[in-house]
């Protein structure tokens, strides 16, 4: 247990970094955090501790995917003093998923590859050249693209410790890991962008509409906005040219507008862009095109909608 969990935290860290291990209990006890240098965590004691809270204590084990900035006592976003890891968490169909990963042309072989629970994991690749707002950036991309959770995007995120065990579940499950590659990637190495997301969604749409029979002109629609939006096409020229293609619709130029938009919004969330600054952008792009108070009402609708599709990924 502690060779495997050690073996891992050397391949995640370089020597005298300062990382934080968390125990975190499934009964509702308060959790226990260590910020500690990495050479301290490695000692045969140490790692003693963490197997006896682990096996005893009922405590699952996490440590921070970033290394800490010496003498920091919290784990906060502030104390994480460079971003060392790209990471996803597949909780759902994980299985499938992770295979749409390994064989994606997208992403990189990732460093590690965590079995958390049967069908579950967590992907790491380890990583050089990122700042902060590109990891979050990055991390959205990877959680859409491959249906992780989009919650887990935060620069002091924890991920399990592989060699302990998962205590959530009866009985234990324990942790394993797997190491596909030994590189360090950089932001080259990674071809996701907004674009390319959208066209992988209506990849796996159009191939299941197939297997029914079925397909969409409104997929394709959403596809190729997505991709012209995210290559630096003109919103307004875009509007126009979507309502001309889509005379069949009962009011292309509404049809066009919403489409647009949403997948702009959609677009420059995923870019980091606060959300009352989209609501601000959209409600400038349209003001000559729609009264005030249907406008504003409008924007905030949109907004509410591409936050939510963030939130719920096409699955494959």
């Amino acid at each position: 247990m502690s060779q495997i969990a050690a073996r891992f935290l050397r391949r995640c860290f370089a020597p005298e970094e300062t990382i934080a291990v968390l125990l975190r209990g499934e009964n509702g006890a308060t959790p226990m955090q260590r910020v500690v240098r990495l050479e301290q965590a490695l000692e045969t004691r140490y790692m003693a501790w963490l197997s006896y809270e682990n096996q005893h204590g009922r405590n699952n084990v996490y440590v921070a995917v970033n290394p800490l900035h010496p003498g920091s006592r919290k784990r906060t976003k502030e104390s994480i003093a460079s971003v060392r890891h790209l990471y996803i968490d597949i909780d759902t169909d994980g299985d499938a998923r992770l295979a749409a990963l390994r064989a994606s042309e997208f992403v990189p072989p990732p460093t590690s590859i965590l079995s958390t629970s049967q069908g579950k994991y967590q992907v790491l690749w380890r990583v050089e050249g990122f700042d902060f707002a590109s990891q979050e950036q990055m991390l959205k991309l990877l959680a859409i693209a491959f249906g992780g959770d989009p919650a887990c995007t935060d620069c002091n995120r924890v991920l399990r410790v592989p060699g302990f065990l998962n205590r959530k579940y009866d009985p234990a499950y324990r942790v394993t890991v797997e190491y596909p590659d030994d590189s360090i990637w950089t932001p080259g190495d990674f071809e996701l962008d907004a674009g390319a997301v959208d066209a992988m969604a209506f990849d796996h749409a159009i191939t299941a509409r197939m297997q029914m029979g079925k397909h969409s002109h409104s997929e394709s629609d959403w596809a190729w906005v997505s991709h012209e939006l995210a290559h630096g096409k003109d919103a307004v020229k875009l509007t126009r040219e979507l309502a001309s293609r889509r005379a069949d619709k009962p009011n292309p130029f509404y049809y066009a507008l919403r489409t647009v938009d949403v997948a702009s919004a959609r677009l420059w969330l995923i870019e980091g862009i606060a959300i009352d600054d989209i609501i601000a952008m959209l409600e400038s792009r349209r003001c000559s095109e729609l009264p005030a108070a249907l406008c504003s009402t409008r924007a905030r609708e949109i907004a509410a909608t591409a936050q939510r599709m963030i939130a719920q990924p096409k699955t494959a």
